[in-house]
């Protein structure tokens, strides 16, 4: 006896065989048909629900379009983000900004101006130029 058929009391039914479980099992190609047509079909609905959750996600979707002068906050990866309460980060911040846009280059790119503030009252507010994809 199998391990599988000790556990559960009945026969494994493997990706090679789905047939019944009590059907005698057929070899050859005839069985490599039939495995052929079965994955066949499941692409075929896995495709299916795939498109299904992809119109109701872009039901909540969005274009965004920016204009010269806007201020736009930044999204914050949480690996490359900024970490200010140890290794979990469950109190850091998710955005940062906000940012003037300067520029627009494309679609996608566009130029803005960073402003820095230094904790120091010597220092005066620096500007930096960078690029930022949205």
């Amino acid at each position: 006896m199998a391990p599988s058929e000790l556990l559960y009391v009945r026969k494994c039914r493997a990706p090679i065989c789905w047939d019944e479980v009590g059907e005698k099992t057929i070899r050859g190609p005839v069985l490599v048909h039939i495995t052929n047509e079965i994955v066949a079909i499941a692409r075929e609905h896995l495709k299916e629900a795939q498109s299904r959750q992809k119109s109701y996600a872009d039901k909540h979707r969005r274009t965004l379009e920016f204009n010269v002068g806007d201020k736009v906050f930044l999204k914050v990866s949480p690996c490359r983000g900024v970490r200010r309460f140890g290794l979990k980060g469950k109190l850091s911040p998710r955005f940062i900004g906000p940012f003037e846009i300067f520029e627009r280059i494309s679609v996608k790119i566009y130029h803005m101006k960073k402003y820095l503030k230094r904790f120091s009252t010597v220092k005066k507010e620096l500007c930096e130029e960078r690029l930022f994809r949205l």
